[in-house]
């Protein structure tokens, strides 16, 4: 796999150490990661705080970013449990974060900003108008990082076909970075089915799982990439 990201870093004249992978570790036994550490895998993603709870004191060393939906109810938890919330997708949840942040001294806490930039009605995530209305607002955020931006792909039938979503989120974060220079550069987009084209397209960041950890149980094994943020 890291093959191919840097066969996709060099196709477009990247520095393939300018690509962080965070293993998507969903459903995957707190023992699995333990091997994957060993075998040089230490940053993880997990969709549910309650998942990542049970597991990370069973992995010691490793890093956590949170992936999936974040209910406000749990969000002390959360800014406890992760180095990275990467799907902060309302005003209300970013303020609150920030709030928790402080309180409990992890300050600054890293997060990525979640985009539709495809306005899927079947997603979470600012709409890139909104975002922009708002964003100068959320960098004055006292407790909170904003490292970039995230996205989660539709549903296509190949990789290429998310092209347009990537670039769309890579030309957003150029355009609002020119408005607002405390937003950070990172772009977190790319599973599976299409991590190599997120690359080429810019992503910082890639989510997958499915290549590293296999085909969780009840998962159709084909069918269209992309999709949601818990089926990288």
């Amino acid at each position: 796999m890291l093959d191919n990201v840097q066969a996709a870093c060099r196709r477009v004249g990247r520095d393939p150490h300018g690509v962080t992978l965070v293993a998507v570790s969903k459903t995957v036994d707190a023992s699995r990661l333990g091997a994957a550490m060993a075998a040089g895998l230490e940053l993880f993603g997990e969709n549910r705080v309650q998942e990542a709870e049970s597991k990370a004191p069973l992995v010691p060393g490793a890093h956590w970013h949170l992936i999936g939906p974040l209910q406000s109810n749990k969000a002390r938890r959360a800014v406890e449990l992760f180095d990275v919330i990467e799907s902060v997708d309302s005003v209300d949840l970013a303020r609150r974060l920030d709030r928790r942040a402080g309180e409990v001294g992890r300050a600054p806490l890293g997060v990525y900003l979640q985009v539709n930039v495809d306005r899927d009605e079947a997603k979470s995530g600012f709409l890139p108008e909104r975002l922009t209305a708002v964003l100068p607002g959320l960098a004055e955020m006292p407790n909170t990082r904003l490292l970039g931006l995230m996205t989660v792909g539709r549903l296509v039938g190949s990789a290429e076909e998310a092209r347009p979503t990537f670039a769309r989120l890579r030309d957003l974060s150029a355009r609002l970075r020119e408005l607002v220079p405390e937003l950070g550069a990172g772009l977190s987009m790319g599973m599976t089915d299409d991590y190599a084209v997120a690359v080429e397209e810019g992503a910082t960041v890639i989510r997958v799982g499915r290549a590293l950890f296999g085909t969780r149980p009840g998962r159709v094994a084909e069918g269209p990439v992309s999709g949601l943020a818990g089926s990288a």
